[in-house]
């Protein structure tokens, strides 16, 4: 059997085609079958492909989140669609498509694993399971909580530090730290590089001034919100937080005569005014 050809840049207009061939019926879907498993007809055969060519990409457009060519996808989906229609029994009763779901699906898996170098380590059944599954586990975009995690790794049946290895992978994205121009002289990849934009500030006296300024500045704002405080709760705050050697609440409450959860409610007040007065 031969596959229907799918060149780069032609996916839409293959798409088009695919769509147009008409769906078999249960009746017609049998006949073929039994003449391709009974006399080798390689026109049945590849009259089974073509009717369920729409329903391989229809799954491989599931797996446009790996960053491949959807032309490649299908592709792989195509020959394992032909390596169903190879194997499918007629008489057991089911349609093709059922049976060819896991065919076509187990060689786009391949094909991504090969093909992904974040992913080389997916090697082990339950590690393939976990790669193949976490994107749609996941609730939302971003990090995953702790309770999610324990949640995916009791669904699939791996071990929560496997979720967060993958899930880590999966996030990353290899890039040349400092990579040349293509043949084009196209110097966009060269802005986009690490290189230039991770660059060391920590020795620059431009920013090492405004670091200090700011630092200077963030002094004298918080001496001055503390003199705007009343006598006894800059006394706490002082105390508490500015001294030395720390006061306890019961020790200022004994000085002042008021309870220890007074101070304490007054030293939040204090800190509450601090606060505000810095962010302003």
């Amino acid at each position: 059997m031969h596959q229907v050809p799918l060149r780069a840049g032609s996916e839409e207009a293959y798409i088009q085609a695919v769509n147009q061939i008409p769906v078999l019926s249960a009746e017609e879907e049998h006949e073929l079958a039994v003449e391709y498993r009974d006399h080798e007809n390689i026109d049945a055969a590849r009259q089974l492909v073509l009717a369920h060519l729409r329903f391989v990409v229809h799954i491989a457009r599931g797996y446009n989140g790996y960053g491949l060519p959807l032309a490649d996808l299908i592709q792989e989906g195509n020959i394992g669609l032909m390596k169903a229609v190879k194997r499918f029994d007629p008489e057991v009763k089911v349609r093709l498509v059922s049976f060819a779901v896991h065919w076509i699906r187990a060689e786009i898996h391949e094909y991504i694993l090969r093909n992904w170098r974040i992913v080389k380590v997916a090697t082990t059944k339950a590690q393939r399971k976990l790669f193949f599954n976490l994107r749609s586990s996941k609730k939302r975009l971003g990090w995953m909580t702790r309770e999610e995690v324990d949640t995916v790794a009791s669904d699939l049946g791996v071990k929560p530090e496997t979720v967060l290895e993958m899930e880590s992978r999966l996030s990353g994205q290899d890039m040349a730290f400092d990579p040349q121009p293509d043949s084009d002289g196209d110097e966009d990849t060269v802005i986009r590089a690490p290189a230039a934009y991770l660059t060391d500030h920590r020795m620059d006296p431009a920013a090492q001034i405004e670091a200090d300024d700011w630092d200077d500045h963030q002094v004298d704002s918080l001496n001055a919100a503390v003199e705007r405080l009343d006598d006894r709760s800059r006394d706490i705050v002082q105390r508490r937080w500015l001294a030395e050697q720390k006061t306890t609440l019961q020790e200022l409450a004994d000085k002042y005569g008021v309870s220890a959860e007074r101070v304490r409610q007054l030293e939040k007040n204090a800190m509450n005014k601090l606060k505000a007065a810095m962010a302003a």
